[in-house]
């Protein structure tokens, strides 16, 4: 296999070993799928996850958790994520469903969603966090910040988010008033003044503390 200049295979046992949890299953056989989600804090929009399958043993540079990479370094990793990945997918629960499920149940839904869109099926599936993923038939781990812990978990992080941020641009053009261009549905003290004073729309959550 030819590795494109941004990727490397993991050699030095010095380096922090992002893929210590992938090798695990790697080694048994296993194609491994890495799930993440985005939205959970947000007032408005969906919460988006992604799962991510990648070639074992390949990390792909600078990919971490998404949180921690400016907006420009997410897409373009996002892209090489793609790239590279054996498989990939989006799965989403919508504001009536987390109105509906709950924010963590929705979570969780919308990561069972991602992996079962899956072209390419995995044998296994690290999660970010610490709650297993009901209906899942696919054995998995929950890992606790699993997003800096797991490459592939990292991917599928970066994927969410930016897959999330580009549906909240979109619906931006819609309700402009909310400015979820920059603050993508999360509790900003704008978006506040701004429910204040137009009131709510109908991507966002009533569930949630719309007003303080």
């Amino acid at each position: 296999m030819t590795i494109p200049p941004q990727i490397a295979l993991f050699q030095d046992p010095d380096d922090k070993d992002d893929l210590f949890f992938e090798r695990e299953y790697w080694n048994a056989g296993h194609l491994v799928a890495g799930v993440d989600e985005a939205g959970r804090g947000c007032l408005a929009g969906p919460v988006v996850a992604a799962a991510v399958v990648l070639p074992e043993n390949v990390r792909i540079e600078g990919v971490t958790d998404s949180k921690v990479l400016s907006a420009l370094k997410r897409q373009k990793l996002a892209k090489q994520i793609k790239a590279t990945a054996l498989s990939w997918s989006i799965g989403s629960c919508n504001p009536k469903e987390i109105d509906q499920l709950n924010i963590l149940w929705a979570s969780m839904e919308a990561m069972r969603r991602a992996i079962e869109a899956l072209d390419m099926g995995p044998g296994f599936v690290l999660i970010d966090g610490n709650t297993s993923i009901p209906g899942l038939s696919i054995p998995s781990k929950p890992i606790i910040k699993g997003d800096s812990k797991s490459h592939t978990i990292a991917a599928a992080s970066i994927l969410a988010k930016t897959h999330r941020d580009d549906l909240m641009n979109s619906y931006h053009q819609t309700y402009p008033t909310y400015s979820w261009n920059t603050n993508a549905g999360y509790p900003t003290a704008a978006h506040y003044e701004a429910i204040r004073l137009h009131g709510v729309t109908d991507l966002h959550r009533s569930s949630f503390k719309l007003y303080r």
